[in-house]
């Protein structure tokens, strides 16, 4: 019986095949990805670790901005949604919202409501889990406002991820289901507390899902579980 060789030419053949796999699944990435995270079944929130007043945050590597920075919220205040119909300009403000708070003006409760109203009336696409995961937990508050933690947000730029825009031209039909844009935004959150009013500053990142349906204001679907460039 003869032996039979590899077939360098199949597995360059495989290779390519699975890059172009790899391209596709990039390119479809924003709405493929968009559409299942929209339709997922319910998850158990996971919250995301909040830095502590005993150890300021550290500078990371920062963000190129698009345009002058801008800043959009204040200490004190509980973030309130924009009215508008450009997926950027409330995507931005979301970010903003979500990269805020300030211990010394309300409870974690209250902040938690105030950004539940971002989200969209639409129960089908809006995931108030992935909200929560931003939200220091209460007892974590609570070590937070003894010692009168806040934190202020600066955005730079926001933008309709790579991936998103190129799947969008391939399909412009796909986004009229539900009509929900993933937008990334980038900034800085600045941490502050007694004894220490500058406080510190770091770079921040994350992807969004907005929707916003023609001829009604925008709203928030949710945070996307990672960054989309």
């Amino acid at each position: 019986m003869s032996s039979h060789s590899s077939n360098p030419g199949g597995a360059s053949r495989v290779r390519r095949r699975a890059l172009l796999g790899t391209a596709v699944l990039a390119m479809l990435l924003a709405l493929a990805g968009l559409a299942a995270y929209l339709t997922r079944d319910s998850r158990a929130p996971a919250k995301a670790p909040v830095q502590r007043p005993s150890s300021p945050p550290t500078s990371s590597s920062a963000v190129t901005p698009s345009g002058p920075p801008t800043v959009i919220t204040r200490p004190r205040a509980l973030p309130v949604p924009p009215r508008t119909t450009d997926p950027i300009t409330f995507g931005k403000a979301a970010a903003a919202a979500l990269w805020s708070y300030d211990t010394r003006a309300y409870p974690q409760a209250e902040l938690r409501r105030a950004l539940h109203a971002w989200l969209t009336p639409e129960a089908k696409y809006a995931d108030a889990a992935s909200v929560d995961r931003g939200i220091p937990l209460a007892v974590l508050w609570k070590e937070m406002a003894a010692n009168g933690q806040f934190a202020t947000a600066t955005v730079n730029e926001g933008h309709f991820p790579n991936a998103f825009t190129r799947a969008l031209q391939e399909d412009p039909g796909a986004i009229t289901q539900a009509y929900v844009y993933a937008v990334t935004v980038s900034g800085k959150q600045a941490i502050a507390w007694k004894g220490s009013p500058v406080g510190g500053a770091e770079s921040r990142s994350t992807t969004l899902a907005v929707q916003c349906r023609p001829n009604q204001p925008c709203a928030l679907a949710g945070v996307m579980p990672s960054v989309a460039p």
